[in-house]
Parts: structure tokens; C-alpha cells; sequence
């Protein structure tokens, strides 16, 4: 798998960035403060341009002895700008606990995710996939009946049906709607 790697002003923009998580997260309780500094030691990266479900992901390394060993923290390259950084912010949070052990989402996972203290930040996830998806879009799947768009990389040749009427989507390009 190739991996994309940050430029000095990305790396710049995420060792920014990885101050700004340790700082909130030295105020939660629910971690161990000795904890903390491991995570000044990973190495933050930059996720390929044409992700559109993944925000950020915690990669590891498989050790011979069968321990895990992060190797890389990358996050979307659309997320360091001034627009999203409050949800890039939230992503780092997230992947760092995922560093620190935390791998399962389950609802102990989501109980300390929960403690991010930006609450709109954290919940802009959604809006950040709607605009990868629309900026990769050569086609959007629109119904005739109720004009639900969905925007696609591929043409749909009629196959799919909306899911609020139940009509046969129609396959338009992104250059007849611009």
C-alpha cells in the first residue's frame, strides 16, 4: 500500500494540531497522565487525497512477538485548513485514543470520545464525508420525482431507486450541473 506523505507545512499544521488534543486531553480525567507523553512520539501523517469515508486512521505494525505497534496516525489532507479544523481536531482526539489502546468502538470507546469538550466540532463527521463525496462526484444519481440528489463516482444505468420514493434514479453528469 502506498502512503502518502505530509509536506513541512501539513507536518506543521499536525504538530500544531497535535499540541492543541494533548492540551484538552490533559484535562481528562479518565486518562493516565503518564500516558500522554507516548503520544508526543507518533509520527502524524496524511491520508490520500481521494479518501472519502475515511476522516483518520491508526496504523500498526505487527511485531514478530505478536505486539502491536503504531506506526503512523494519518488524517485527511482536506482537514488542515482553518474550515475543518475543529473536526480535525476531533479526529486526532479520536485516533489518539485508539493509540492509546482503545481499538474497538464500542460504547466504552464512545463514552471517552464523548468528553471531547467541542461538541460541534465533533459532530460535523457527516459534513466532511457530503463534501469528499461531492468533490470525487462525476455522476449524481438524481430522482425525477423528489430530486434527491446522490452524488457517485460511477454511473447508476438505471439499477438503483430512490430511497424515499422508490423511483429509478437518473445518472446526470457533474458537468451538466455546473
Amino acid at each position: 500500500m502506498r502512503l502518502a506523505k505530509p509536506n513541512s507545512n501539513q507536518r506543521a499544521i499536525l504538530n500544531g494540531m497535535r499540541h492543541e488534543v494533548l492540551e484538552q486531553m490533559h484535562h481528562m480525567p479518565f486518562l493516565e497522565p503518564a500516558d500522554l507523553p507516548s503520544l508526543e512520539q507518533v509520527r502524524l501523517g496524511v491520508l490520500r487525497s481521494n479518501a472519502t469515508q475515511r476522516h483518520g486512521v491508526t496504523r500498526w505494525n505487527v511485531q514478530p512477538s505478536g505486539e502491536l505497534v503504531v506506526e503512523v496516525v494519518d488524517l485527511h489532507p482536506a482537514l488542515l485548513n482553518d474550515e475543518w479544523r475543529d473536526y480535525a481536531l476531533f479526529v486526532l482526539f479520536h485516533e489518539f485514543l485508539h493509540v492509546l489502546g482503545h481499538r474497538a468502538h464500542n460504547a466504552s470507546f464512545r463514552s471517552m470520545e464523548a468528553q471531547w469538550p467541542d461538541i460541534t466540532g465533533a459532530s460535523r463527521g457527516k459534513s466532511f464525508t457530503h463534501e469528499r463525496r461531492l468533490a470525487r462526484a462525476k455522476w449524481h444519481w438524481v430522482c425525477p420525482t423528489c430530486d434527491l440528489r446522490f452524488p457517485r463516482q460511477r454511473r447508476g444505468g438505471g439499477r438503483y431507486l430512490c430511497r424515499t420514493c422508490r423511483t429509478v434514479l437518473l445518472d446526470v453528469s457533474t458537468q451538466d450541473i455546473e
